[in-house]
Order: structure tokens, then sequence, then C-alpha cells
């Protein structure tokens, strides 16, 4: 396991350093001129070379490719144009409201998906199975940011109880400085007005995000459970009179749940870079909006740091279930083995 884990492990770390690699080389020929754009139209000549001086953009590429990896193994990815902060300084403020934004969407997803691509299984061929198929179907082709506007609209005419802006009310005058999470920081301070209150504000988003990803691994479940069923030890096990609530939800769904698992961690990986437009509709403070805002003012370094955490993310998401896939099926384990 340990030299499973270890080349696992040195594969994502090669694949993050590419993906860094990539990522500056498609900002440095991305067409604009980064010192021009941090100045305005008005400056003079003299200015935006002194712009690019202080920027590092009148180096050679080999150069400036070089001071970037080497920042970026000190954890220091340049000051932002946009905020004149340090980069990093501008992730770890914005990164904790997406992190819960997307931890609650995963946790949505899980208690939507699992129960009905089961029930769907259970009671396949049925009215049931019917109305699953037609809600995951509404899921999967309805875009994100499609969602996000019609729930903002319900929101605003019918059910006004959720905001359809912020994170939190601003009159409950509440930091998060602990974890940076609002629905557990407000619990450890004992402000349960404050984790109401960001309960509401989460849900909507929430479920704009959750809505693909709910329909995809529901579908993904209805069809391994009923793969599973079909097999003889399951047909033994009901031959020994072992309940039928026994059979599904022991037997037949530790075997079915590979697959959505390994969907969930693939969208859990993804969730913040599909948040991008949802974040910025439901005007969430996270590292998706702050994306989207220096992506507009062709703010490099921030742009830089933004696609360099969703790709550490996704990595590091990968590399959790590639552990997780193999404790609970050693065959996982075995297999990857077996390729090397």
């Amino acid at each position: 396991m340990i030299w499973y884990l270890a080349r696992r492990a040195f594969s994502l770390l090669l694949v993050f350093l590419g993906l860094a690699i990539l990522i500056f080389v498609i900002a440095r020929i991305v067409p604009g001129d980064p010192a021009r754009i941090a100045l305005g139209p008005l400056a003079t000549a003299n200015q935006v070379a002194e712009m690019r001086t202080e920027m590092g953009l009148d180096l050679p590429f080999v150069q400036q490719l070089w001071n970037y990896l080497s920042g970026l193994a000190r954890g220091d990815l340049g000051k932002s144009l946009l905020t004149s902060r340090d980069v990093m300084s501008d992730i770890r403020h914005a990164l904790p409201a997406t992190f819960e934004l997307v931890l609650f969407t995963i946790i949505l997803q899980i208690a939507l998906s699992i129960p009905l691509g089961v029930l769907a299984a259970v009671y396949r061929d049925t009215w049931v199975d019917n109305v699953t198929r037609i809600i995951s179907l509404i899921g999967v082709v309805t875009p994100g940011f499609v969602l996000a506007i019609i729930l903002q609209l319900i929101a605003s005419y019918h059910l006004t109880f959720f905001p359809i802006t912020g994170r939190l009310d601003t009159a409950l005058n509440f930091k998060a400085d602990t974890t940076g999470l609002l629905l557990i920081d407000s619990i450890l301070a004992g402000r349960w007005d404050v984790w109401t209150d960001a309960l509401r504000h989460l849900l909507l988003p929430s479920l704009a995000l959750a809505a693909a990803g709910v329909g995809q691994v529901m579908r993904i479940t209805r069809s391994s459970m009923i793969e599973v069923a079909n097999r003889d030890f399951i047909e033994a096990s009901r031959a020994y009179g072992i309940p039928e609530r026994v059979i599904t939800f022991r037997y037949m769904l530790r075997l079915a749940c590979v697959a959505p698992l390994t969907i969930l961690g693939l969208e859990f990986a993804s969730l913040i870079g599909n948040a991008f437009i949802v974040e910025f509709v439901f005007g969430w403070p996270g590292i998706a909006s702050y994306g989207v805002r220096t992506i507009l003012h062709k703010d490099l370094n921030a742009v830089i740091g933004v696609v360099l955490v969703s790709g550490v993310f996704f990595v590091v998401m990968n590399l959790f279930i590639d552990v997780l896939l193999g404790i609970i099926d050693p065959r996982h384990r075995m297999r990857e083995a077996s390729n090397t």
C-alpha cells in the first residue's frame, strides 16, 4: 500500500509540474500587455516600460519561467494588479468561502444521488424509476448558471426566506477566524443565528452546483446496483433468507459504490472550476468570483494562482480517490500494480 501511494503521489507531482508550466506559457502568449492593462490607456510609454520591468516581463522567457517556478516552490505567486496585495494572501482570504460551498455541495450530492439511485434500482421499471430518471436527466442537461438564475428568480418572488446574494447578512457582524468556514466557526462560537443565516445563504448556490452531479451519480448508482443484483451470490443470499434490506445496503451497495465514488471524487475536484459562474451570479465572495475579476483585468499572477489552486485541488482529490478505491476494492490496487 505504501509503494502504491508513493507511485501515485510521484505521478501526480509530475502532473502538477506540467500544469504549472502549461499555465505559465498560456498566460504569456495571451494577447494584451499586462503592464498597459494595469496602468490604463492614459499611461505613457515610459510608465509602461517601468511597469514591465517591475513585473519582470522584460526578461527572457526562460528566465521568467525559472523565476516563476522558484517563486512557486517558496509559495510566492507574485502581486495582484487588481488588489495590489500578494496573490497568495488573496487566495487564502477567498478560498474558505469556495471550499465551504464545494463541501456543502458534495454533501448535498451524496445525500440526494445515492439514495435516489438505490431507490430507482430497487423499483426499476416502475413509476418511481421513471420519475428519478427524469430528475437526473433535467439535472444533467441544465447548465449550472441557468439553474442559478432560475433559483434566484424563484427565491425573489416566492421563496423570500432564502437570500439570493452574499455569504452572510452583514447585520450579524461575525467573522470566521478559526477555520474560515461559517458553519463550523459559528458552532464553535455558539452563534446559532449566524449558523442559520449561513445555511440559508448556502442552499441556493449549492443546489445550482449540485444538480448536474446529482443526475450523473444517480444514473450510475442505478446501473451499478442493477448489475450487482444479477450476480449469483446475491441470489444465494436471498435463498439463505437474508433480509432484503441487508442484501441491498450491505452487499449490493458496497460493490456498486465504486463507480459512483469515482464520479463523486472527480465532481468534488472539478467543483471549484464549475463554481466560477455560479459564484458570480450569487455574489459569493470565493476564489471563483475572484478568478473571474482577475481574468477580466488580465491580472496574470492572480489568474495563474487561481488556476493552480484549482489544479492542486483536482490532483489531491484524484490521489484521495485512488487511495479510497484501493481500500474499498483491493482489485483496484492490484490492477494498478500489475499495470506497472
